[in-house]
């Protein structure tokens, strides 16, 4: 039987956040849900390093908190539900990060999205020929 996440690898850009990634990712998704508290978020803006030695994450889940790597924290587990609240103690809105995450400007982005969003066409499959 096939992975779940296996299934969906073909697609690009593409990460399912499933039991494995869940896993995966499971003390950095609490760092992140830790956040929600005033005072975590102070402590974290104060000595990042050392507030991230609080979980026992990977260092390149780590370092990709560090680098504000979205994309990098998601194929390592993250859940963008939970990396959002990094985003906002930095200040910046969802429509921000995910604009960062696609490599394009926020104000495009947000035409993208209020125009429908990326189109399928080269969006749906690696193996697709018509890429």
């Amino acid at each position: 039987m096939q992975d779940y996440n296996e299934a969906f690898r073909d697609i690009p850009g593409t990460t399912v956040f499933d039991a494995t990634q869940s896993r995966l990712g499971y003390h950095l998704n609490m760092f992140c849900m830790s956040l929600m508290k005033a005072g975590n978020r102070t402590a974290f803006k104060a000595d990042e390093r050392g507030y991230l030695e609080r979980y026992p994450m990977s260092a390149e889940q780590r370092q990709a908190v560090l680098d504000r790597d979205y994309n990098r924290m998601i194929a390592l587990g993250g859940n963008i539900y939970f990396l959002a609240k990094i985003g906002a103690t930095d200040g910046f809105s969802f429509q921000n990060l995910a604009a960062k995450m696609t490599g394009v400007p926020e104000d495009e982005y947000k035409a993208m999205m209020v125009a429908g969003g990326r189109p399928p066409q080269g969006n749906r499959s690696l193996s697709d020929p018509t890429r």
